[in-house]
């Protein structure tokens, strides 16, 4: 019997220790954060996850995007401020600056899908914040970035939401800059449908973000230092902004820090499958002379779930989606960035920036021809055979007819 295509959509099982916790939370009916004395779930995932990332402070809220948010509004800076970002990212990264009132400035990304450095630091000059996207796990020259925003007086911010678990000589990704964040959404290595946290040691900034996440009133006071002890420097900075700041409401509720919880201690281990998974499909696909799968950046050590390869040789778009047909035909779907219809990574489509569409033809040549496959850390090796022989097949397809006829 030959082997069927596998699905690559499902998430893996929510961990059995949440369902007591689920039901009890159900026959409670306390599903608000703020209902506990203390303790709630979503008190407890914040003392969990700073722990697990080595940050003095967390806060969980409704998405990755939330937090984006938070953390821009939270650094205090003024409207209008001028926010850098990788022009390849995902709609939600510029919406998050839109959505704070200030500019995203949109800079080069190479054919390797990280930060192109010569047009970052020429535009660095002017920019108050940067906010780097670890693209698909993808993670740039952190080294450079960082030290960069330090000479600049640049704060910089991390959208993690694909990188929980990487990990940069040694550092966590998510805790260089200022701020880290990361999701929560089905996708991602941990899953609750929808959710997402920040993390940073900077007290100020976390009881700013809390306010406006919509700690009401004295609610912030259910919000505790490292290992949950009470922090002097916490409760100072809370009661500086108290009363001060808006509230957008942007609160996780207990449920979904219940269905997280049980989740974390799988992180190290779907890590670990995802990165062999990746590294062993790439192996086989680089061996394509028509498929290539950039090399990670030496410091850089990936949790990857999904895989990301260009085609090579592929002179028009008609071959381009040809090859995604042959994959699709053959059970792989294969998203092509720039070729696949109002694609929410491709910068053209994010009309909602104020302005023209700048000129990022480096960026635009990478979409054109930057393939997307998911790689659940769940897939067997059988799995993984199936996907990567599907691939070359559908390569080896589209270049033998056009050697074979021509375009």
């Amino acid at each position: 019997m030959s082997p069927t295509a596998p699905n690559v959509y499902d998430a893996e099982p929510i961990p059995e220790a949440a369902r007591a916790e689920i039901d009890r939370l159900l026959q409670s009916g306390d599903l608000f954060r703020y209902t506990a004395p203390e303790d709630a779930p979503v008190a407890l995932l914040e003392r969990e996850f700073a722990v697990m990332m080595g940050t003095k402070y967390a806060l969980a809220v409704s998405s990755c995007s939330a937090a984006l948010f938070l953390s821009l509004e939270a650094l205090g800076l003024p409207k209008g401020a001028r926010v850098m970002i990788p022009a390849f990212t995902f709609a939600a990264v510029p919406s998050s600056i839109v959505h704070a009132g200030m500019t995203p400035v949109l800079c080069e990304v190479g054919e390797n899908y990280r930060v192109d450095m010569n047009d970052f630091m020429a535009k660095l000059p002017g920019i108050d914040a940067v906010m780097i996207s670890h693209m698909r796990g993808h993670t740039s020259d952190m080294d450079a970035i960082e030290a960069a925003c330090n000479a600049a007086g640049v704060p910089l911010i991390e959208d993690a939401a694909h990188s929980l678990g990487t990990e940069w000589h040694g550092r966590k990704i998510g805790t260089i800059g200022r701020v880290g964040c990361f999701s929560f959404q089905s996708y991602k290595l941990v899953n609750a449908g929808e959710g997402g946290i920040l993390i940073t040691d900077d007290a100020d900034l976390v009881a700013r973000a809390v306010i406006m996440s919509g700690a009401y009133e004295h609610a912030w006071k259910k919000h505790k230092g490292p290992q949950g002890q009470n922090d002097p420097e916490l409760e100072l900075a809370f009661g500086r902004w108290q009363n001060k700041l808006p509230l957008y409401n942007l609160r996780m509720q207990n449920l979904s820090a219940a269905v997280i919880r049980p989740q974390l201690p799988e992180v190290a281990r779907r890590v670990r499958d995802g990165r062999a998974n990746h590294d062993y499909v790439a192996g086989v696909l680089n061996t394509s002379p028509w498929l290539t799968v950039p090399d990670p950046l030496g410091p850089e050590e990936r949790a990857p779930d999904s895989i990301q390869f260009n085609l090579q040789g592929f002179e028009t778009d008609t071959e381009a989606r040809a090859f995604a047909e042959a994959a699709s035909a053959r059970g792989v779907k294969v998203q092509i960035f720039g070729l696949s219809t109002d694609n929410a990574r491709a910068f053209w489509n994010w009309q909602f920036i104020p302005g023209d569409t700048p000129d990022l033809p480096q960026t635009r040549a990478m979409l054109m021809r930057a393939c997307d496959v998911r790689l659940p850390a769940r897939l067997s090796r059988e799995d993984l055979d199936f996907i990567a022989s599907a691939l070359l097949a559908a390569a080896e397809d589209v270049k033998s007819e056009v050697r074979a006829y021509g375009t």
